[in-house]
């Protein structure tokens, strides 16, 4: 009953005519950055840190707040209609949404993510309210090895799943850890894969390589075959979801909310590894998984809903412990101490007029951006009839800016022309970008808890297996590492009461996305690879396809 006396007067505060302008400010200024590739929630809140010198500390926090829920969802926009996400947690988005984009449901896609965005925000922002003390209690009470394990699940179960090789998803995968290694050791301070060149120090910025191998590489590969293939509008569909839209984007919306708050709430969590899982998750689950890499509206709405989940989830430690487990967490961290305010255990009891209002102004951000965003889904989809040079020049302009605008050094420049030369060539021999990313992201946090549980256990890697969550967690993986080879051991011996192993296999595990023959045409299941075209579709040379391995 305290907790809720609390709230409504944190209502009571945010209500008012000024932090209601402040909400609504967040939330456009988070929307229209979130847009842009490249320029996340992060970069703006720092951006306008300088502006809040001289305002209240209430109304700074509610329009930062609304910053950060904003940017989350504007990153899906461009993540469903150009297949270049705005931040790193939307890249999952881009697998599926770009699909329904391209198959004239790009306003179907808008609207669950914006509806899946609204109901995992509410709810999550409800549990952050509600059930923080107890959520943060279980996120101290695990230590590197468990972290440790989950990323590692994160890395193998996308990447086992996903694309229509092993071999390539691997690759890729290990592309994108060696692209995590640059920099200088952070333990023994050694610099690795520098080339002679002082800018690499610092490391490359996961905003640079999710920009370059989407934005960059997908404008290169769509300019290379537009002279081959005639350019056609896409069209842009009904602009409202369905009976059966409802009915497939319910249970991942709840879904992915419960994936989402957890994993945002704890420290080195984020939005990146609940989006993974949620996809994941939502192609075992599925009724339809052959559209799983063609367009299935289950993977936009699950990973949707973890994402936003997980920025509520990502506020409770921030607030409680004074423990950032993302940029824009930190960013808000340091506007809290500009102000004189130290976020930890005692924030709550010494500014609760501040926590309250900021709790419920989140309330009244996530209800403003559906009603902001849910009746433009129609105007954002119509971006996808603008003539395909006019829209993939914009694509670079924005791109190139958002580069750019992460460290102003010209060098970033040249860095995102050659991973987006990369992205263009694992489009053009079939390898899946997803993995890439995914490396780039969880390498060096999985390398970061790997030394932590060594230097824990004095060298033992017993150390590993410490923690009675991360041994659970190595049994999953090895059922997925496993289970494929199990099988076929089954089909050997039980040839015919194997067979509905065989599909399981092949459908979920073997080939990630069954191969599907459309129109006479065979096309890959590679829904790892956005780029990936059918043949005769905009985008791909007729005749023209990756062999398989």
């Amino acid at each position: 009953m305290d907790t809720l006396n609390m709230l409504m007067q944190g209502f009571a505060t945010a209500a008012t005519p000024m932090n209601l302008l402040f909400a609504l400010i967040g939330v456009l200024l988070g929307t229209a950055v979130g847009v842009l590739p490249g320029i996340g929630p992060a970069m703006t809140v720092a951006l306008l840190l300088p502006v809040t010198y001289g305002m209240e500390p209430t109304g700074a926090m509610i329009m930062f707040a609304g910053i950060y829920y904003g940017g989350m969802y504007g990153g899906s926009t461009t993540s469903i209609l150009l297949n270049t996400p705005g931040e790193s947690s939307t890249v999952i988005t881009a697998i599926e949404g770009h699909k329904m984009a391209k198959a004239g449901r790009a306003a179907q896609a808008l609207a669950t993510a914006a509806i899946g965005s609204f109901v995992a925000g509410t709810i999550g922002t409800a549990l952050l309210a509600t059930i923080a003390p107890w959520v943060v209690k279980f996120a101290v009470s695990l230590g590197a090895p468990s972290y440790l394990a989950i990323m590692l699940l994160a890395l193998i179960a996308v990447t086992a799943v996903l694309g229509s090789s092993k071999l390539r998803g691997f690759a890729a995968l290990g592309l994108g850890l060696a692209i995590g290694l640059v920099g200088m050791d952070p333990v023994t301070g050694q610099g690795r894969l520098l080339f002679s060149q002082p800018l690499l120090a610092d490391g490359l910025d996961i905003v640079v390589v999710a920009v370059a191998i989407f934005a960059v590489g997908e404008a290169l590969w769509v300019a290379a075959h537009l002279r081959k293939t005639r350019s056609h509008t896409i069209p842009v569909g009904r602009p409202w979801m369905g009976k059966s839209d409802w009915k497939r984007s319910w249970k991942p919306w709840l879904r992915g909310t419960a994936l989402g708050f957890p994993f945002g709430a704890l420290p080195a969590g984020g939005a990146e590894i609940p989006t993974f899982l949620s996809y994941v998750t939502e192609k075992r689950l599925s009724k339809h998984p052959e559209e799983f890499g063609h367009g299935a509206i289950e993977g936009v709405a699950g990973p949707e809903a973890a994402n936003n989940a997980s920025a509520a989830g990502t506020l409770t430690p921030m607030l409680a412990l004074g423990l950032p487990t993302n940029a824009t967490a930190a960013v808000m961290l340091a506007a809290f101490m500009q102000f004189g305010i130290q976020p930890g255990p005692l924030l709550f009891e010494d500014e609760p007029k501040l926590v309250w209002a900021l709790i419920a102004s989140l309330f009244i951000g996530n209800t403003l951006l559906l009603l902001i965003n849910l009746p433009l889904a129609p105007l954002w989809a119509k971006l996808l009839q603008l003539p395909r040079p006019y829209l993939y020049a914009g694509i670079l302009f924005f791109a190139t800016l958002g580069g750019y605008a992460v460290n102003l050094q010209a060098f970033d420049l040249v860095l995102l022309l050659l991973l987006g030369l990369l992205g263009f060539a694992m489009r053009r021999f079939g390898i899946p970008v997803l993995p890439l990313i995914i490396g780039v992201i969880l390498g060096p946090r999985a390398e970061s808890q790997l030394r932590k549980s060594m230097q824990l256990s004095a060298g033992d890697p017993a150390g590993l297996f410490s923690e009675p969550i991360a041994v659970v967690v190595y049994a999953i993986i090895a059922l997925v590492l496993l289970w494929p080879l199990a099988a076929k051991l089954l089909r050997g011996l039980f040839p015919k009461t194997a067979t509905g192993f065989e599909s399981f296999v092949e459908s979920d595990f073997m080939e990630g996305t069954p191969e599907k023959s459309v129109a006479g045409h065979h096309v890959s299941g590679d829904s790892a690879r956005p780029g990936h075209k059918s043949e005769g579709e905009p985008g791909s040379a007729p005749g023209q396809g990756p062999p398989h391995l």
